[in-house]
Formats: structure tokens, sequence, C-alpha cells
């Protein structure tokens, strides 16, 4: 923090907090213009590679050429590669619509993001389905690659729930939102035989990436939160808060297969949370139950005798492709830490 001068008017360091923030802005609206006008410029030079190919026999070795020819050129930008150049074609391939590209989902990302699009993505409407979301939730490049590569787009709203007929007009939407199935948790350097605690642990550890595999919104709320019914003592495994709906989400972690008395415990949980920890104007608490796996008829048995808003989720680890998987932790390195975690931070449930 930078050190006053006492000499100074009263009112300087709010002044210099205020002209701060004008520069970062300023400098986040020119990012902002220039990675439009970059992303227009590649659109271009790939329609002008699309016109040419059409016409003339403008095979590899033209572009080879054109690819050292721009580069002699203009020798201090880096995205004239022959591999970008193809990037760029493909790009102007793929959004050939009568918008123009700065208009579109991609006009708003990144090149990169453009190319992981490019590049993991065969289909068009999935490429805008992603573009979409990637723009909607401000997901990093990882984040998008690691929603494409678990295929989000399958996954989103699939866990079986009775979140509309529990809060009718809304649940719909929030199932949507909260109600993915199956969890990718491969982040967490699991193996499938972890048992709750580690889960949870893991979780905790990790809880940026927890939290985007949930979904856009979320925010911790605790780990183990206690809940005191009248002397008795009760901790729930998470407890998140969904701040688009303005409702808290309990999360109830179960290592195996999914029983129906797993949702008797979760709407207690989601009951007691509503009486003793809801504020004033919140939303109904919702639960999410997230097992190892499950047997779908009993599911919607148990849904259809649960008073309370639920969904039920399993997890997988298995998702990702095996050299995704070897630059997880090991499981010796994530044992190691979360049970120095444990040791520092289980809570007393005795």
């Amino acid at each position: 923090m930078t050190q006053l001068d006492p000499e100074l008017p009263g009112d300087y360091a709010a002044a210099l907090t205020a002209l701060t923030t004008l520069v970062r802005e300023a400098q986040y609206r020119v990012q902002r213009v220039v990675n439009t006008a970059m992303i227009e410029l590649y659109w271009n030079i790939g329609r002008v590679i699309l016109d040419r190919q059409q016409n003339e026999p403008w095979g590899s070795k033209v572009l080879d050429r054109l690819a050292r020819d721009l580069r002699a050129e203009f020798p201090h930008m880096k995205g004239f590669s022959r591999t970008n150049l193809y990037n760029m074609r493909a790009f102007a391939a793929a959004w050939n619509g009568p918008e123009p590209i700065v208009q579109t989902p991609s006009g708003q990302l990144s090149w990169s993001h453009n190319v992981a699009l490019l590049n993991k993505l065969p289909d068009h409407e999935l490429q805008r389905w992603y573009a979409s979301k990637a723009v909607e939730h401000g997901w990093s490049v990882a984040v998008l690659e690691h929603q494409i590569l678990t295929q989000l787009h399958q996954r989103t709203g699939a866990a079986p729930n009775n979140l509309e007929a529990r809060l009718p007009g809304e649940g719909t939407a929030l199932a949507r939102e909260v109600a993915k199935d199956p969890l990718v948790l491969d982040f967490l350097g699991l193996t499938e035989e972890a048992e709750e605690l580690a889960i949870e642990q893991a979780m905790t550890l990790r809880m940026s990436q927890t939290l985007a595999e949930f979904g856009k919104g979320f925010a911790f709320y605790g780990r183990q939160y206690h809940l005191d019914v009248q002397g008795e003592d009760f901790y729930i495994d998470l407890l998140l808060v969904h701040v688009p709906s303005n409702r808290f989400v309990v999360v109830e972690l179960k290592a195996g297969k999914f029983k129906p008395e797993h949702l008797g415990q979760l709407n207690f949980y989601v009951s007691a949370v509503n009486d003793l920890v809801r504020f004033p104007g919140m939303a109904p608490t919702v639960g999410i139950l997230v097992c190892g796996s499950k047997h779908e008829p009993t599911v919607r048995y148990a849904l259809d005798g649960s008073s309370q808003p639920v969904a039920v989720a399993s997890y997988t680890y298995d998702t990702l492709p095996p050299e995704e998987r070897e630059a997880l932790p090991s499981p010796e390195a994530i044992t190691a830490a979360l049970e120095q975690h444990a040791a520092e931070n289980m809570p007393n449930n005795e």
C-alpha cells in the first residue's frame, strides 16, 4: 500500500482510488476493442482465403508462402503462422452467416477461445452453444476446454429432480442452472472408491473449480456447516449460495450408490436451513444429492415422496482422455494433502 504524505489533502486517497479505477476501466475497454479488431481481421483473412480457394488453386503450398510473406511484411505480429491461417479459414467457414462476426458470440471471445471451439467441436451449432455459454459465464480457455471435454451440453439439466413440482413457475429454469448430471469431478484427482469425506475435502481444496462445475452464480458458504437443532448437532457437507436466484443450496455427498434414505437426510437439512439459516427475503432452499451411482427408477420413486425441492446427481471421473488425466495430481499427492487438511480442519462431530 502506498504510504501517503501527511501533508496531502484528506481526500487524496479517495481521489487516487477513483483515478486508478478509471485507468483500469479504460485499459479494459482498450483490450476489448483490440480483441474485437483482431477477431474481425482474422475472420476477414479467412474469408479472403476461402474466396480465393473457390476460384484458384490455393493449396497448402500457397498458404505456406502466404504465411511467410505476411510474417515478412509484419515481423512484429505473431499471428501469421501457417497453422493460424488454417484456423482463420476454418473460422470464416464456421461463421459465414449474414450477421457481422463482431455481433456473434465468437466475436466477443478471444482468439484462443475460438481456436479451442474450432479444434474441439466439429458441429457449428455446438460451437455457437459453447461460445454463448463462455460469454455468459466468463469462462477462461481452460474452463471452456474442460466443459467441452466433459460434454456440458448433454449434462445440463439432466439430473432427476422435483424442482418444478415443488417450486412451480421457477423449477424448470432452476433445474437448468443447478441440476447437472453427472457432475464431472476429474480435477479432484480422486478414484471412484473415494470416501465422502475425501471428496468433500478435495472439493473444498479446489472450490473454484467445483463451483464452476456446479454452474454459474454459485458461492461457497460453508463445509461441514453446523446446525444446532435444539441441542442436537448436525453437519451439512457443503452449503452453497446460488446468487442469481438468491437461495441456499444444500449439497450432500454419498460415495456409494443412491439409497432412498439419503433423500430423507437431505430433506431434513433443507427444512432446517430454511428455518434456521435462511435470511429474510431469500428464496426457498434446494438440495442436491451427489452420489457415486444411481438406479433411475429408485430415484424417481424417492423424488415423488420428497417434500422439499431436490435433485440427484452422480459424479464421474472417467470422462477425460488419458493425456488429460495424466496432468492431474497423483493419488499419493492428493491423499497426503487431504490427510493434512483433515487433521487441521476436521470439525468435532461428537
